[in-house]
């Protein structure tokens, strides 16, 4: 008969972490799981990652799973963490801990041994990553975590502020775990981030760049920025002189920053739909998502009033671009995702019409080594629909047109229409096939045919082109 599998909530733990957690237990060292294993499973989901935390030192830990040949890596022993490794499962083992002053606003000075796993928890950032679980003796909560979860709220364990100036970056975690969950940040640690924000100066701009990505990834950035303006303008300085920018225009019913915000939604919720018939249980793209949050974050600095008390951005598509390469690479973004969100940022505003050599000559622009120009014209699509919606409601029928156009490029690249030399069907060799001599020449002629079927006058056939450049 089957040994039933220890579960939390129904959620049962993996053979290889409960393997580690009897072998310390049976060494004398008292265990525990903790963190988000534990709120994940109250949730009802299975989480993958599993912490173990542990009465012994780090080496006492390391002594009892190697008796019992267990792996382990020692990656966190200045903390008191190590790593135990099971048929390539990696379960976190830390020892209880009290952490001593944090002078950097990211890391503590010391680490003391704590006496219990009461005082471990204590330390910890919100009350939901603050539960720990035992097959035996149950769930531990001591600051009413799974009520928290119930209520769908973040909240710090004790003193917001307190646990702020401690680690920056928990500013930014709260804000990421609230857009995740569907959560709300309690009042007290909400004014807490208002008030710390400016904290975020000490941290490492890579390690910013992390939790951005991790907030924009689901698809609820625009709540971030709308929720929690002083900590995401402490994360991202450019985007401070869009608050309250009016933009004294007909087409706009919303300051800059209300209307990046709008639009960072509206991306988010496309994402949802899957307009691109896409996986919908797979997160939006980043290169979207960073493309909706910076695309007009050069708006304040291009900013004219004509004669009649209009205002203008003339430019602003360029400047946005700047302004996010340099956003972007200060934050240790991908360069892929960089190359994608700027080439978004730079067209989101070009005129287009549905009309098959205009985005002939836009899939052009949108082509190139390492970019996948189908996925891209469709967030472009997403990007200036997100645009559109963002605006005033007399700017909401553009969105007929831009679906026309996306259904459009949908065919024109079903038809294997030529965009590019990589598309075009002759190459080279072709040319040379057909009597052309190797040289400089065989690329000027690729380019005159490419031009050729791109405007209609031939189509994108190899004999066909052949038989119009008249070799």
């Amino acid at each position: 008969m089957a040994t039933k599998r220890p579960q939390l909530n129904g959620v049962e733990l993996s053979d290889h972490a409960e393997r580690v957690l009897r072998v310390l237990e049976a060494a004398g060292l008292e265990a525990w799981v903790v963190g988000g294993w534990v709120r994940d499973a109250l949730m009802g989901v299975a989480g993958h990652d599993v912490d173990i935390c542990c009465a012994g030192s780090w080496r006492e830990n390391e002594e009892a799973l190697e008796a019992a040949d267990i792996g382990v890596v020692e990656s966190g022993i200045r903390f008191g963490g190590i790593t135990a490794v099971v048929d390539g499962e990696r379960i976190e083992v830390t020892t209880y801990r009290m952490d001593g002053f944090y002078t950097d606003g990211r890391h503590p000075e010391s680490v003391t041994r704590a006496s219990s796993v009461e005082e471990d928890l204590a330390r910890r950032d919100f009350t939901v990553n603050a539960m720990a679980w035992h097959p035996e003796r149950g769930l531990l909560d001591c600051y009413d975590g799974r009520g928290d979860l119930a209520r769908r709220v973040i909240r710090a364990v004790g003193e917001p502020r307190r646990r702020f100036e401690e680690d920056a970056l928990r500013m930014l975690r709260a804000v990421r775990f609230a857009c995740r969950l569907d959560f709300v940040i309690e009042p007290k640690t909400a004014s807490a981030l208002a008030t710390c924000a400016p904290l975020l100066d000490a941290v490492a701009r890579e390690r910013v760049g992390i939790e951005l990505d991790g907030i924009l990834v689901t698809a609820r950035g625009g709540d971030a920025l709308l929720r929690y303006p002083e900590l995401m303008c402490a994360a991202i300085p450019e985007l401070a002189a869009c608050r309250n920018f009016d933009q004294r225009s007909p087409y706009h019913a919303f300051d800059v920053y209300e209307h990046i915000a709008r639009v960072l939604t509206v991306a988010g919720e496309l994402t949802r739909f899957r307009i691109d018939g896409g996986d919908p249980d797979q997160p939006p793209s980043p290169s979207l998502m960073w493309a909706a949050l910076l695309h007009d974050v050069g708006k304040p600095g291009t900013f004219t009033v004509d004669e009649r008390g209009r205002g203008h951005f003339y430019g602003h598509p360029e400047l946005s671009e700047k302004m996010a390469r340099a956003i972007m690479r200060r934050l240790s973004i991908s360069g892929d995702v960089i190359r994608d969100a700027c080439l978004l940022i730079r067209y989101h505003d070009r005129p287009m019409m549905a009309e098959r050599q205009d985005l002939l000559r836009v899939m052009q622009i949108f082509s190139g080594e390492g970019i996948n120009t189908a996925r891209l014209m469709g967030e472009l699509f997403d990007l200036k629909r997100a645009d559109a919606l963002g605006k005033a409601p007399s700017c909401f029928s553009y969105v007929e047109e831009i679906e026309r156009m996306r259904e459009m490029v949908r065919e024109l690249i079903a038809n294997h229409e030529a965009y590019s030399l990589e598309t075009l069907d002759l190459r080279g060799r072709d040319l040379i096939a057909a009597g052309a001599k190797p040289g400089p020449r065989l690329g000027e002629l690729l380019r005159q045919a490419l031009a050729a079927t791109m405007r209609g006058a031939v189509p994108n056939r190899h004999e066909d082109l052949i038989a119009y450049l008249d070799l």
